[in-house]
């Protein structure tokens, strides 16, 4: 008898009290790495969202210095040449363009890192079932 545990003849051949208690140390070992894999995945999407909402952030920031400042040089400049009420709506509708772009940017970022499931852990765990399926059936035949 060989003390292999590689082999489906050689678990054949063990005692099933050994081989109910390789399994459950594998499953153990098994179900730990999948939670680090999670664990790991989950950190990588949480940085991906934090960098869209600092976008998110930095829009508004930027929209309310801009908007303060910038307006008024803006519309004393155009209301040189035309109406002062025409240079406002002129302003206004570049700072809603700017605006609406870097809110679709910071969206963007955000979807990245959604779902927030951890995908590949999902798929290695599903992996991992079939292994210790086939496994079982090993260990019975």
């Amino acid at each position: 008898m060989t003390t292999e545990h590689n082999g489906s003849s050689d678990l054949r051949e063990q005692p099933i009290g050994e081989l109910i208690k390789q399994l459950s140390q594998e499953t153990s070992t098994l179900v730990r790495q999948e939670i680090e894999l999670a664990r790991a995945e989950m950190s990588e999407k949480a940085d991906a969202a934090k960098a869209g909402g600092g976008m998110f952030a930095g829009a508004g920031l930027l929209g309310l210095l801009a908007a303060g400042a910038l307006t008024t040089f803006l519309i004393a400049a155009l209301a040189e040449a035309m109406d002062v009420w025409l240079a406002a709506l002129i302003v206004t509708v570049v700072y809603a363009v700017v605006a609406g772009v870097l809110a679709k940017t910071g969206k963007s970022r955000i979807q990245q890192a959604t779902p927030a499931i951890p995908k590949q852990t999902q798929d290695t765990i599903k992996e991992d079932v079939e292994w210790a399926k086939t496994r079982a059936r090993s260990a019975r035949t």
